[in-house]
């Protein structure tokens, strides 16, 4: 099949923008970059190829996570994030520079292998995500220096996967600041989304050195109407939060990510 063919068939705008709006809603309900639902359909439904599917990703989660954060403030307001700097701060140490090597060994994998860690991850992350969101708030896992240094630990593996996967993190990160810290779980929402966008912004700065980077130059209109539903759907998102309840989404997204980390590894 032609690109123009695959263009026209594949990466209609219609398809691009209703993607991003239930995806975004998504982001915007539970405080995810949505990457790790978006990323099998730019492989699988898209045809992108497995590292410009990364770029776009990430890309396409920055939007998702930066607007989400002003849309889940009606119920965590933004003053509530500001009074946990310090665990912000405290997971950013490690996510940062996780994020840079994450996305420096990205571009030197080979396609099939990089399809290959994408769908290990994939599977991960739908077991994390069920397994770490049944947690409840309480008292912290550990306390004093045990947990900066936990937490250091933990957000370098987490800036790692992000890169490597173009997502946000936050099916790591919520559980984490439950866990780890003993946040509320809407609360861990929000600072996950704290942390994952200058999370995010390393490591795309170290894509854009890469020339797989171009993808989002020759598909500036699937970009942004991507982008489009993306916002919308954080709003709507946004608006859900508290609503629907956990018990019931979390399943059945993990069901999702296992069938889509199959379907990925099949593509390598």
């Amino acid at each position: 099949m032609s690109d123009a063919a695959t263009t026209s068939t594949t990466r209609n705008p219609p398809a691009a923008f209703g993607a991003g709006t239930i995806i975004g809603a998504l982001g915007g309900l539970i405080g995810l970059g949505g990457a790790e639902f978006r990323l099998p359909l730019l492989i699988g439904i898209f045809n992108f190829a497995a590292l410009e599917a990364v770029v776009l990703n990430k890309a396409m989660s920055l939007v998702v996570v930066a607007s989400a954060l002003p849309f889940r403030a009606g119920t965590i307001s933004f003053g509530a994030i500001a009074d946990n700097w310090l665990i912000i701060g405290n997971l950013l140490t490690g996510s940062l520079l996780g994020a840079w090597f994450g996305a420096g060994w990205a571009t030197r994998l080979k396609s099939a292998t990089l399809y290959q860690v994408i769908a290990s991850m994939l599977v991960l992350i739908a077991i994390v995500l069920v397994i770490g969101h049944d947690a409840t708030a309480g008292q912290p896992l550990l306390t004093g220096a045990a947990q900066l240094i936990a937490g250091v630990i933990a957000g370098f593996v987490i800036g790692i996967v992000a890169a490597l996967l173009g997502v946000a993190g936050g099916e790591l990160l919520i559980p984490t600041l439950v866990l780890l810290f003993g946040a509320d779980i809407k609360l861990a929402g929000s600072l996950s989304l704290a942390v994952s966008l200058p999370t995010m912004l390393v490591g795309f700065t170290r894509y854009s050195r890469d020339q797989s980077f171009s993808v989002l130059g020759r598909n500036k209109a699937f970009v942004l109407v991507m982008a489009a539903g993306s916002i919308i759907g954080t709003y709507i998102g946004g608006l859900l939060l508290g609503i629907v309840p956990h018990g019931v989404l979390l399943p059945a997204l993990a069901v999702i990510l296992l069938i889509s980390a199959v379907k990925v590894w099949r593509h390598a």
